[in-house]
């Protein structure tokens, strides 16, 4: 498994929230150095597509590739460690749109 993400009950964990990733959950991949700033075939992970959503919102592409291209990096964010702490009281197939605008790219 490319990801490293570990398993729950039959299904992949996300790696930035550590819940469960049901099947009928949204989910996408995060490439963890932005395709366009030269991670295209680079490593990847799985992840509820709200916590996939809150990344992009939080970080810009120059900044993932540069300083944030680890789950640890991730997960250290403060604004992203916030929101960790929030969507881990909710269901794995918890979805709401991202509040804010996303960062361009």
């Amino acid at each position: 498994m490319q990801d490293g993400a570990s398993m729950a009950e039959g299904h992949p964990l996300c790696p930035l929230c550590h819940r469960p990733i049901p099947p009928k959950a949204r989910q996408s991949r995060h490439h963890l150095i932005p395709r366009l700033r030269g991670g295209k075939g680079g490593p990847t992970v799985l992840l509820h597509q709200i916590c996939h959503n809150e990344i992009h919102a939080t970080l810009s592409e120059t900044e993932l590739a540069q300083h944030f291209n680890t789950v640890e990096t991730l997960r250290a964010h403060p604004r992203l460690a916030k929101f960790i702490k929030w969507v881990a009281k909710r269901p794995p197939a918890f979805h709401s749109k991202t509040p804010g605008a996303r960062r361009k790219r």
